[in-house]
């Protein structure tokens, strides 16, 4: 608290996982608006959600150093005899292992264990009540190679960088999270040699649904780079926490992403429309009138629309463009991404064009006042507000009617009991139909009166 800078530019915060939402908030007191960036293998649920939302920016670095292998992954149970295999194998090829235990209280008993396992090792054990220049000494020793397995809590977990350490093994992996377990294997494999990391769990069916999922996932996602799959998998697992508040993990996993961002969405506009009612009254009267108040459009569909695994094969790169084209408000930005696919990809296939389309049909529909856009079974479905609504007195209604007497047989409106009610355009088979039907009504809509 005591450190003043004369003209602070950029904040680093390396290991961003480490840190709580309060510390970080305290470093970006430093300064107003100071620019910050962020460095982490495995964001934390928050800071990926503020990324895939477009809060924040998100640079991915998937290229390893030269010659780094994947670490081989294995989830095994407690055995003196997989333990004694693993072991020996490493030191079989004069190569040095990390054994995490993360209980201080039981470490000496678990050294013990060990060295029945296989006899006549020599153990080093550090752990966070050691004084600093123990610590120093007992990693300095293991770097010496004076001892052949170093037994430690997750201390080592950060900055130990020893390419002849191959082989680690996770005790009761099962109690760690996926960011740690990450950050753990991380720490052999820092040569050119093949690395293998032990994950020691009970049998999985005893475990709970959590954690079976983060041990599975850490198994699974083995690849160099592949930190952004074990986050988004920890995005999942652990929900997104909250936009405002401290907490970096939560209830976001009970509702899921996009019904959260709704009612986050829904949230926002209520605020506008309420306590700052003055100050968005023309935009408000504006949308009034033409029936819309930016309707949170959905788009459903039976097409196929996409960015194919063989068009661009790394799945992070595709979520990355997927979350960029769901954020393009107008054509020119559509036709600025179709330019950039091509110059870094290649000529688009049949789904990428047709996917292209769906950001301009969601804002030609939230327009219109369309709550949902429903292309299936070679059909078009407009899905209408509820009965009560003002969109009912609107020039967008007016102006779908009319559309709806001019299409004849073509077109029909419906109403259920519920007296929920929709337009149904038929033979509709294309994106691309849909998109004239939608653009003559929004350009009805938004004509000026002398054309």
């Amino acid at each position: 608290k005591g450190v003043t800078f004369k003209s602070l530019g950029l904040l680093i915060i390396d290991e961003e996982q480490k840190f709580g939402v309060k510390a970080k908030e305290q470093l970006r007191k430093l300064q107003v608006n100071v620019d910050t960036l962020t460095l982490s293998a495995t964001p934390i649920p928050r800071t990926l959600q503020f990324s895939l939302m477009g809060a924040r920016d998100l640079s991915n670095i998937n290229t390893p150093p030269r010659n780094r292998q994947p670490v081989t992954t294995r989830l095994i149970r407690w055995s003196q005899e997989t333990i004694a295999d693993a072991i020996g194998y490493e030191l079989a090829r004069h190569g040095q292992v990390f054994f995490i235990h993360n209980r201080i209280e039981s470490i000496h008993g678990v050294a013990g264990q060990i060295e029945e396992c296989v006899p006549g090792i020599r153990i080093a054990i550090a752990h966070g009540r050691l004084t600093p220049s123990e610590t120093e000494q007992i990693l300095l020793d293991f770097a010496e190679r004076k001892y052949d397995l170093l037994l430690a809590t997750t201390i080592i977990e950060n900055g130990i960088d020893m390419p002849n350490v191959n082989t680690i093994l996770i005790n009761s992996a099962h109690r760690y999270g996926l960011s740690d377990l990450h950050q753990l294997r991380g720490r052999v494999g820092r040569g050119s040699q093949r690395a293998y990391c032990y994950l020691i769990t009970p049998p999985l069916g005893t475990l709970t649904e959590a954690a079976a999922r983060r041990v599975k996932a850490i198994e699974s996602f083995s690849d160099l780079g592949s930190g952004m799959r074990i986050a988004l998998q920890d995005l999942d697992i652990r929900g997104a926490g909250n936009i405002l508040g401290t907490e970096q993990s939560g209830f976001i996993a009970d509702l899921g992403f996009e019904t959260y961002r709704k009612v986050f969405e829904e949230a926002v506009r209520e605020v506008k429309q309420e306590d700052f009612a003055t100050l968005f009254a023309a935009q408000t009267e504006q949308q009034a009138e033409l029936g819309n108040a930016l309707t949170d459009t959905t788009i459903d569909t039976d097409l196929d629309l996409s960015l194919p695994h063989e068009y661009i094969p790394q799945d992070s790169e595709r979520i990355l463009l997927y979350r960029e084209l769901d954020e393009l408000e107008s054509d020119r930005e559509l036709k600025d991404f179709a330019d950039r696919l091509r110059d870094r990809f290649g000529a688009l296939p049949p789904q990428t064009r047709g996917l292209l389309m769906v950001p301009r049909l969601r804002r030609l529909a939230s327009h219109l006042g369309i709550v949902k856009v429903s292309l299936r079974r070679e059909q078009m479905i407009l899905f209408l507000p509820p009965s009560g609504s003002a969109y009912y007195q609107s020039k967008a209604f007016d102006i779908l009617l009319k559309s709806v007497a001019s299409y004849g047989k073509a077109c029909e409106v419906r109403e259920t009991r519920e007296g929920h009610r929709s337009v149904k355009w038929h033979h509709v088979t294309t994106v691309y139909q849909a998109d004239k039907i939608l653009s003559s009504l929004y350009k009805a809509l938004f004509a000026r009166p002398d054309k």
